[in-house]
């Protein structure tokens, strides 16, 4: 039986930085009873994206918010949207480059993602936000 199931869920940032979201978004596969299908997450933001990233060195979320830092620097002169200050149009460009959704297999009920993989909410900006992501899960049930 194919079925489809949709479900928010919401994470209070710190500010700049990576937030793993892999156990929320497994609760939410688990919840839909789908068995085999696909799970998209998407972040309902144009400040913050998501990433399907290492989870076990956190070596390499430094190393990518410092590769994101000087592909699009806070304050640019260049940069025309400022209207919420220095990090406004960086973080823009940042979430155009991690993306605001990711699409990860659904088999024998869970998440198919690597050893070493998780699913982040990446915060571009500066302060703390909350921020919302839609998880649809699509498949079929046993």
């Amino acid at each position: 039986m194919m079925v489809q199931y949709q479900r928010e869920i919401t994470v209070r940032t710190s500010g700049r930085g990576m937030t793993e979201i892999t156990r929320d978004v497994a609760d939410v596969v688990a919840e839909s009873g789908v068995m085999t299908g696909l799970c998209v997450v998407f972040c309902r933001h144009t400040s913050a994206g998501l990433l399907i990233q290492e989870n076990a060195d956190p070596g390499v979320q430094t190393d990518l918010l410092a590769w994101l830092e000087r592909m699009a620097p806070d304050g640019d002169p260049r940069y025309v949207h400022d209207d919420e200050g220095p990090d406004d149009m960086a973080a823009h460009l940042r979430a155009l480059l991690t993306g605001v959704q990711v699409t990860v297999p659904v088999a024998q009920g869970r998440l198919a993602l690597g050893t070493w993989q998780g699913i982040y909410l990446v915060e571009h900006r500066v302060r703390p936000h909350t921020r919302n992501m839609v998880v649809h899960v699509s498949g079929e049930k046993k």
